[in-house]
């Protein structure tokens, strides 16, 4: 063992206690002690701590995440990059991902959720992309809890500020509330890109002798310990973890992107790899890893913002806007020109090495020494205990009916539910993000999928966010299905193929074995849906640990969805567009009413299963309704799916103020039920679509007419107006 590494352990003797503050179990860091063949020292076991935490290493999912099905003849790339690729043809990719950054957000909600669309960004355009859409999925607690007009405020605010300044639009996103979540709020990011096929970018390491490169933005002590924070749950201490929050500028950021992208264009980058959870580590040592190769840096030579930093804190910052690039040595001042154009900092501060050791020396001395093998891609992988925990199938309503009103009362359960916070209108949060930077969005916030033109081309990508946690609580199995079909559904709805998802798994304590249990079934039913819809999963992220002083949140395993729509002049939108026009509905309604919205907020019970997934029938379904899009034979199409059939109906009235007048009559579950695999429609002529309907053994059914400026429905007439202001003002009055 190197002097240094004695004179090291000797200063800085590793205890029971220190073990434990990084996180690292008893029985795991006896593996680290035959890793080693010696102790550690304390520069070492901060890096064993974060690669080995659930952030980086993906410990207790990994043996889960390899049954999901990740291939297709479109997939360029599949899980294990930065971010996942498909080609959209042309010679074109599209590279997006996924992300959580949940603990940070809840701790400083503004810095926590900026740095979310930082970290999402850069693990894009890390591999050639130029960014053209970020979305988010959001999740706070029950509105009346003291904390959650704070989190909302800061959150918003972060998100736009960031996104805003770097010029990417933010095109939509989902917000819901629940009161698991008053304790652990959810934000995740997801962003997309376009780049050429033929210049793609990879982060394992290449070439002994190679260089690398340190650039971007200077190392300071913020984010130290991050990635060990987010694997943890929350207790009464959580506000004292504030300096593990990072802190974002999202103007370098922007100098970043076009630093790099100018960059790529040189055939100079042989890898290159985000600074992201786990900072100069993680990307460090994944490169390597990767690569099969070793690694040496020299940290007197990485750029710091901050005077007296200590090794420990140069390799755990997670300092923002920092990206490690390796380059031969000879192309390095056409590099060097690049970053000091754009005013970035610029560091040659290591090489590559094949001795499958990362070594670290400051000030001439050696202070760490590590195979990069067992700690980069060897980290322990746990066969967790689970149980399945399923709600019983309760029939179409019939045992609610004690809950029931006396009169069905339409009129005030739909205005009820419209205004519900997980239906209002999330207007007042998405006005604060500019969605039309780069004028090539057609679609924002409000339809079923954004769209956002190729540049250059009459080509669009359909892109969404989608999850319903009270399906995954009630039956992991039939919500993951769900929340992968319903984002199948989205894009169908807009007229786009879809081609491939990411997804962001937010879960408790998987300690907990019926915590597992939502897990091992949300993977089990989203690779079920992937499969039947051919529909691959191609990037992600895991964040467990979700919980507060023993709550979990509801499982939330946010879906992102990519479609491609190859002629924007197809497209239809979720809006009424004239009056007199038949309103059909494809697919079979049952009037499922359990774990429904209808039935938590009317009825005040969050009792059932979820409505069932036939994932046949939803594919054939979609296909259909794209069908008649592709061939003109439809002039709009909204999917249906919280609330059910008439806040659908409701929320295709308010663009246009076109209403409709509906002919047929039916209880609760037909109004509010919320049965899957289903879409409205309207048409010119109803009678093609009716008859490629029963050409095809696709359920269908007209439901009326549209007319203006009001809804008909069980004789009873509702104007826009009141239905609009009821999805309108919840959410502004709430926030003051």
């Amino acid at each position: 063992m190197p002097q240094t590494l004695k004179q090291e352990n000797a200063a800085s003797r590793i205890t029971p206690e220190i073990v434990a503050q990084h996180g690292l179990t008893p029985d795991e860091y006896e593996r680290v002690l035959k890793v080693l063949g010696r102790e550690p020292n304390l520069v070492e076991l901060g890096i064993f701590s974060v690669m080995w935490s659930e952030h980086c290493s993906y410990k207790t999912t990994r043996k889960w995440l390899k049954e999901l099905p990740t291939q297709a003849p479109w997939v360029i790339c599949g899980p294990g990059e930065n971010a996942g690729v498909i080609d959209i043809g042309d010679g074109q990719v599209a590279i997006f991902k996924m992300e959580s950054h949940n603990h940070p957000s809840y701790i400083e909600p503004f810095q926590g959720a900026a740095t979310g669309v930082g970290g999402i960004l850069r693990d894009v355009f890390t591999m050639g992309a130029r960014p053209i859409a970020n979305m988010n999925a959001l999740r706070f607690g029950d509105p009346s809890h003291p904390k959650t007009k704070h989190l909302i405020s800061g959150v918003v605010a972060g998100i736009g500020s960031y996104g805003n300044c770097v010029g990417v639009p933010t095109v939509g996103g989902e917000c819901n509330f629940h009161s698991s979540y008053n304790g652990n709020i959810l934000v995740n990011a997801m962003t997309v890109g376009i780049a050429s096929t033929d210049k793609i970018f990879y982060s394992a390491a290449a070439g002994i002798g190679n260089s690398v490169v340190y650039v971007g933005s200077k190392t300071g002590r913020d984010g130290i310990h991050g990635a060990t924070m987010a694997s943890a749950e929350f207790g009464e201490d959580s506000e004292e973890k504030r300096p593990t929050v990072q802190v974002g500028d999202p103007f370098t950021e922007k100098l970043l992107i076009e630093a790099c992208l100018e960059l790529m264009q040189t055939d100079t980058i042989l890898a290159i790899q985000d600074m992201g959870a786990a900072g100069l580590t993680s990307s460090s040592l994944e490169m390597a890893g990767k690569g099969g190769t070793g690694i040496e840096l020299e940290l007197d030579k990485v750029p710091m913002r901050e005077i007296g930093m200590t090794p420990y804190e140069i390799m755990l910052s997670e300092s923002q806007e920092r990206m490690l690039m390796v380059i031969k040595p000879e192309k390095e001042h056409i590099a060097r020109a690049v970053f000091e154009k754009w005013e970035l900092a610029f560091a040659t501060i290591g090489k590559i090495t094949d001795t499958g050791n990362i070594v670290l020396k400051m000030h001439g001395a050696v202070v760490a020494d590590m195979p990069i093998a067992p700690v980069s891609t060897d980290a322990p992988v746990y066969d967790r205990p689970y149980e399945i925990v399923r709600q019983e199938e309760k029939g179409n309503g019939g045992e609610w009916k004690d809950l029931m009103p006396d009169a069905l009362s339409l009129k005030p359960s739909l205005l009820k539910l419209l205004s519900t916070p997980d239906l209002a209108s999330k207007r007042w949060i998405y006005e604060q993000y500019d969605s039309m930077v780069g004028n090539d969005t057609i679609a924002r916030s409000g339809g079923d999928a954004a769209v956002v033109r190729i540049h250059g081309t009459n080509k669009a990508l359909a892109i969404t966010t989608d999850c319903t946690p009270r399906y995954c609580y009630a039956d992991p199995v039939e919500g993951g299905k769900q929340a992968v079909s319903e984002t199948w559904r989205n894009i169908t709805a807009v007229g786009a193929t879809p081609l491939a998802i990411t997804n962001c798994l937010n879960f408790g304590n998987p300690q907990k074995p019926e915590i597992m249990g939502q897990i091992v079934g949300c993977l089990q039913g989203m690779g079920e849906a992937c499969r039947a819809l051919d529909y691959p999963i191609i990037s992600g992220n895991v964040s467990l640990y979700n919980e507060t002083s023993g709550v979990a949140i509801q499982p939330t395993p946010a879906i992102g969805g990519v479609g491609i729509l190859k002629d924007l002049s197809k497209r239809v939108g979720n809006s009424f567009v004239a009056v007199g026009e038949d309103i059909i509905v494809i697919g079979e309604t049952r009037g499922h009413l359990g774990a429904s919205l209808y039935l938590r907020e009317i009825l005040g019970s969050e009792e059932g299963a979820p409505p069932p997934v036939d994932l046949k029938t939803e594919k054939e379904n979609g296909d259909f309704v794209r069908s008649l899009i592709e061939s003109g034979k439809i002039t709009a199409c909204h999917d249906i799916s919280d609330g059910g059939l008439l806040v659908a109906i409701a929320e295709m009235t308010y663009r246009n103020g076109i209403g409709a007048n509906l002919t047929v009559s039916g209880d609760a579950g037909f109004w509010f039920g919320e049965d899957q695999s289903r879409y409205i429609v309207t048409a010119k002529n109803s009678a093609v679509v009716i008859e490629a309907a029963k050409a095809k053994n696709i359920a269908v059914n007209i439901i009326g007419k549209t007319k203006v400026s009001e809804l008909t429905v069980d004789e009873k007439t509702i104007k826009i107006g009141e239905l609009k202001s009821a999805n309108e003002e919840w959410l502004p009055k709430y926030m003051g």
